[in-house]
């Protein structure tokens, strides 16, 4: 039961605090487009799309009027293209992504997301041709999203498509150098990659999930900081039971937009994912959230223990307000998206090996961060690589989206602007991995696969 405190309590956190829902997003099934003419397939997708999501945008402003809740964007993941590419192997695979960008348009839809290939034990028909296409793809679009599972704890790391991967995001830098290298910002290289994620940019439509389906990412840092500020004193339980109690309160906003949305759309409700995203805004950091728990700042030592702690108690307070949890679900440390994580970088305390030790505890992995344009396809794979091998032995989703800056150096600044913000670039070691990428061949599954 709602009373004034409630309702008092939700608007002061929407209006002081940042509290809103980052995004609706629906997933929709492309399987029955595959059409060996890529051309009849490209019709049948864009049909599909703009009959299921065409009153996407109305419906999520619609309930931001009914509830007063800011829904910050309205998206689209559909089924990993590569799937129907391989129905024409030898067309032009841009094609699907021009076909996403029209139904973008039509829709209305801030992105959208399933420009994707999953190729964690090796590539079928359809994968080398999508995959060789992101770079000019992401160059001639504006929304589509693309994303590249190369591992799994189930059947280890495809270091052929790591290797092809760190060629690929460079090449994507070079295609967008005159926007700001905004081509791999657009770009997720994943392990374990998750079939019903609402965020981008790697969200995609799984194939095990139904026709079509509503999520919901919820958002929130600025509300939990504002929280953790009440308590200046408190312990590190207490903490933690702060945390829970707030996440509990913004997981369930989430579990009221998503169901409203799909009764409004005719659609099934699919997840919630609790994660804490962050954005350039002040008042709006993740790594705000852990100085607030009393670190000086984000990136010196004890940062990846209050990580953890943040990560395990919003997800404990989240899966008590929503039976239907899922996604990522924790808190992102997108290095650009985050003023905390921006600041943090800048000064020096903030370095690419602490990042990576962080992922380990969060979600999702080394995001968001730009490196100097002189890095080496190689040096982007074996960083691509050690992420996915915290994902696989570790059994969670990790992720890379890293943006070499064409043309600057160590201590220049990219600009996208928007939800994206600005990044620093950060420094990488000058020593090289080539020849270990270059081995190419498979990193075997871990003994944590052995479960069944």
């Amino acid at each position: 039961m709602l009373n004034v405190y409630n309702i008092l309590e939700t608007i002061r956190m929407i209006q002081d605090e940042c509290l809103d829902i980052r995004t609706i997003t629906m997933g929709i099934s492309l399987l029955d487009c595959i059409d060996t003419d890529i051309d009849k397939a490209c019709e049948k997708v864009y049909n599909k799309i703009v009959s299921k999501a065409g009153n996407l945008v109305k419906t999520g402003q619609q309930i931001e009027t009914e509830y007063g809740i800011p829904i910050v964007n309205k998206r689209i993941s559909v089924t990993p293209i590569a799937i129907l590419a391989a129905a024409c192997p030898d067309s032009d695979t841009v094609k699907f992504a021009k076909t996403l960008q029209r139904a973008a348009d039509t829709c209305g839809v801030n992105f959208i997301g399933g420009y994707s290939a999953l190729v964690h034990k090796g590539f079928s028909a359809g994968d080398m041709a999508l995959i060789k296409s992101i770079p000019e793809a992401l160059d001639v679009t504006q929304n589509i999203c693309s994303s590249v599972n190369i591992g799994s704890t189930k059947s280890g790391i495809n270091m052929d498509a790591v290797k092809l991967m760190g060629q690929i995001v460079k090449e994507a830098a070079i295609k967008t150098a005159d926007r700001d290298c905004i081509g791999p910002a657009k770009l997720v290289v994943f392990c374990n990659a998750v079939e019903d994620n609402p965020f981008m940019a790697g969200a995609f439509h799984g194939v095990g999930e139904p026709d079509c389906e509503i999520h919901v990412g919820v958002s929130g840092p600025g509300v939990v900081r504002a929280a953790l500020t009440k308590y200046p004193d408190a312990s590190i339980n207490e903490i933690a039971d702060i945390i829970k109690k707030t996440a509990f309160k913004i997981t369930r906003m989430g579990q009221l937009v998503g169901a409203r949305a799909s009764e409004l759309l005719g659609v099934p409700f699919g997840i919630v994912d609790l994660s804490l995203a962050p954005t350039p805004a002040i008042g709006d950091s993740v790594a705000h959230i852990l100085e607030e728990m009393g670190l000086e700042m984000c990136g010196t030592h004890g940062t990846t223990a209050c990580l953890a702690m943040l990560n395990d108690a919003v997800k404990k307070g989240g899966v008590m307000a929503s039976s239907t949890v899922g996604g990522l679900s924790g808190a992102f440390i997108p290095v650009s998206e985050d003023a905390g994580m921006i600041d943090a970088a800048v000064a020096g305390v903030l370095s690419l090996e602490k990042l990576e030790a962080m992922t380990a505890v969060c979600s999702v992995g080394l995001d968001m961060i730009v490196v100097p344009g002189e890095i080496t396809p190689e040096t982007i794979s074996a960083i691509i690589a050690d992420e996915a091998a915290i994902g696989m032995v570790n059994s969670k989703t990790t992720a890379v989206r890293l943006i070499p800056a064409i043309g600057k150096k160590e201590g220049d600044t990219l600009e996208f602007g928007g939800l994206l913000g600005s990044g620093p670039v950060m420094p990488i070691r000058d020593k090289s991995p080539a020849k270990f990428i270059n081995r190419g061949g498979r990193i075997p599954a871990p003994m944590q696969s052995l479960k069944n």
